[in-house]
């Protein structure tokens, strides 16, 4: 479950990851710094409600904020003119710690799930993801600015599912609720994400290779339609268009406040092979970085196994000895590193 975090003091942000990850999925936010995205799951609001100009930031987050049906403020002090004030602004319940704010985000976890039950609907967490590509690619279809925070919201999540659940089941629901382009992001991201985590990686670690993934195609936001969503193999002149997404993804990030070095690196670059044969830069071995090894491992097994429209999903074992058949290619040594996530019961 999303739990969008919400404060005025960034000292705070710690302590409430400490108390609520890796359970749940915290997006802090530091008010009137950072754009908030959160479509669903639980928003946690934790400022000083006696400051005016808090109060009207809030209000102002708050009308952007109207699909969120939890909304949880933080009062620290029992004083009854600032639960009033918690109500006013839209709070749905008011907790006076972080023990009791965890007591209600539980209560919360088992009313979404139960609701859920037996409903043919996808789960809150995936409908988060699913509205996030869709804000970045609504934001790139109309010549607006793309914000960092939404692919953070999609990687938190994926990471908080596939810790919780495994990759499984992540696979299962990313095919039943997506197709097309979203599909693909989304079953990337979870198997670079389940990848890591089974070698091991730190939890910063693990972000920094999901949020690579999650922005991984972002340039297929200018690919024309027809090219994207043709029924059919791509014809030479329209690969070529195709392979200009690298670019035009490293072109659309460059410029974003925030973004690092590696993951534009990532973006532009996810496409590169160890002997010179990829693109765009037809980079060698030595010019390959570490993240783009492991991401260009997730790329293609994500490819095998969705369905095409010209041909079925590969069953799990026969892309990963595709895999393992791109000698000189892909790194040998992390490819075997791979087989136990991709293998996965």
């Amino acid at each position: 479950m999303l739990v969008c975090y919400l404060t005025d003091e960034p000292g705070k942000i710690p302590a409430i990851r400490a108390a609520l990850e890796p359970r749940y999925a915290v997006v802090p936010r530091v008010l009137g710094q950072e754009p908030i995205f959160a479509p669903s799951g639980v928003l946690m609001v934790d400022a000083d409600l006696r400051e005016g100009e808090r109060v009207e930031q809030i209000k102002n987050v708050m009308r952007d904020l109207d699909a969120i049906n939890e909304k949880l403020f933080v009062v620290h002090r029992h004083l009854h003119h600032l639960v009033a004030q918690a109500y006013a602004l839209g709070a749905t319940g008011v907790v006076h710690s972080v023990k009791q704010a965890t007591s209600r985000l539980t209560q919360i976890e088992a009313e979404i799930r139960a609701a859920e039950t037996g409903l043919d609907s996808p789960p809150t967490w995936m409908t988060d993801c699913g509205k996030a590509f869709a804000a970045m690619y609504s934001a790139i279809g109309s010549g607006k600015t793309i914000h960092l925070a939404d692919a953070e919201t999609v990687t938190t999540q994926i990471i908080a599912s596939i810790s919780q659940n495994g990759l499984n089941g992540w696979l299962d629901n990313v095919r039943k609720y997506h197709e097309g382009t979203f599909q693909h992001c989304l079953l990337v991201t979870g198997i670079a994400v389940a990848f890591a985590l089974d070698i091991k990686f730190t939890s910063q670690d693990v972000k920094r290779l999901g949020i690579a993934a999650t922005l991984h195609d972002i340039g297929k936001a200018r690919i024309p339609l027809s090219i994207l969503d043709k029924p059919g193999r791509l014809n030479p002149k329209e690969e070529d268009i195709m392979k200009q997404h690298p670019l035009i993804g490293y072109d659309l990030l460059k410029d974003i406040p925030g973004i690092s070095i590696e993951t534009l690196d990532a973006v532009k670059h996810h496409h590169e092979y160890l002997d010179g044969s990829g693109y765009p830069d037809a980079l060698a071995s030595p010019q390959i970085s570490d993240l783009v090894r492991l991401l260009t491992i997730s790329d293609i097994f994500a490819a095998l196994i969705e369905a095409r429209p010209y041909r079925a999903a590969m069953p799990r074992e026969e892309a990963y000895k595709i895999l393992s058949d791109m000698n000189g290619k892909l790194e040998t040594s992390l490819v075997k590193a791979f087989r136990r996530a991709a293998l996965a019961a």
